[in-house]
């Protein structure tokens, strides 16, 4: 089977489905990653956070940890996507070249400008792919609720998805290593609703069953 991820910034599928992805790999799919954007970004006072180089570094450590046959950059600025054409065919030749059998993307109700957007083109341009899940990156609150109904055993493979998000280390040393807790908090809590150790939990849009 092949599995496109698709994040609007390198950390987001690590956060999101880096458990998921890195047990598709252990079972023998192959598993491609889109990032739409360079992903570096500024303060509110134009002082550089993060380089576009250092993101792209950490994320290539991050996809080799997850066993990523393959990750596809676009060139977008960091909080500056729009759901417009030229994304929509970036994804869709994804899609197509790749024969994508199931993809992974943002959840349409997050707040955050950038994987909103790339939410609703995941949606518009995965449309024919057989299997679409939506996935959480961050802990931003939302007017509408997240409806986790499709969980995934991840406790072979915590090791790997937290390995992944230590990758980014600019990040860690920025936020202080509270990704690392919170998304193991997180998949502590959808594990016991299913009887494991660890999950992530996804919202379905469809799931078409061979």
């Amino acid at each position: 089977m092949n599995i496109l991820a698709i994040g609007a910034h390198f950390d987001d599928v690590e956060l999101g489905c880096g458990g998921a992805l890195a047990r598709h790999a252990a079972n023998g799919d192959t598993v491609y990653v889109y990032v739409a954007t360079v992903s570096g970004f500024s303060n509110q006072y134009d002082q550089s956070v993060r380089s576009s180089q250092v993101a792209r570094a950490e994320a290539d450590a991050a996809m080799e940890i997850l066993g990523v046959h393959k990750m596809f950059c676009g060139e977008f600025k960091t909080l500056q996507i729009e759901f417009v054409d030229p994304l929509n065919i970036e994804i869709l030749k994804l899609v197509q070249d790749l024969k994508i059998d199931m993809v992974y993307t943002h959840w349409v109700g997050d707040i955050h400008h950038d994987h909103l957007a790339l939410s609703r083109a995941s949606l518009h341009s995965c449309r024919h792919v057989p299997r679409l899940l939506m996935y959480r990156s961050n802990w931003y609150h939302s007017t509408v609720d997240f409806r986790g109904n499709f969980y995934v055993d991840i406790t072979a493979h915590w090791d790997q998805k937290e390995r992944a998000i230590l990758a980014h280390e600019s990040e860690m040393e920025r936020t202080g290593r509270k990704w690392v807790s919170f998304f193991r908090n997180e998949a502590e809590n959808a594990g016991q609703r299913i009887g494991v150790k660890y999950a992530e939990v996804f919202e379905v849009v469809k799931w078409l069953q061979p």
